[in-house]
């Protein structure tokens, strides 16, 4: 299992759609989250910056993301999803949330 810890911003205005929509997440969107090995996910918000977190079960993260990433439902929703979120300046050519260094964990 493998640990995620990722930031992303949300632009100015836009946190009560983000709010309502993961107030009510399309069941497809969390059905392909699971089956890509994504579990114990959380996203919390504070000062328009969100933080996700969650545990990777998989052995190939590249090839579950690729398969998230293909899925046209995941699709539909990242195209509402986007518009309301400001990617960080600092995040790696490629991320849209950008992955963030673990630093301390204790089980």
């Amino acid at each position: 299992m493998k640990r995620f810890g990722m930031a992303i911003k949300l632009k100015p205005g836009s946190a009560d759609a983000y709010r309502e929509y993961h107030a009510a997440v399309w069941p497809e969107i969390l059905e392909k989250i699971r089956e890509c090995n994504i579990g114990n996910y959380s996203i919390y918000f504070k000062d328009d910056f969100l933080f996700s977190y969650f545990e990777y079960h998989g052995s190939d993260v590249k090839a579950d993301w690729a398969r998230m990433a293909a899925h046209p439902k995941t699709q539909e929703w990242w195209a509402v999803m986007e518009p309301l979120q400001d990617p960080l300046a600092t995040r790696k050519e490629g991320e849209w949330w950008a992955e963030m260094e673990e630093v301390f964990h204790l089980d």
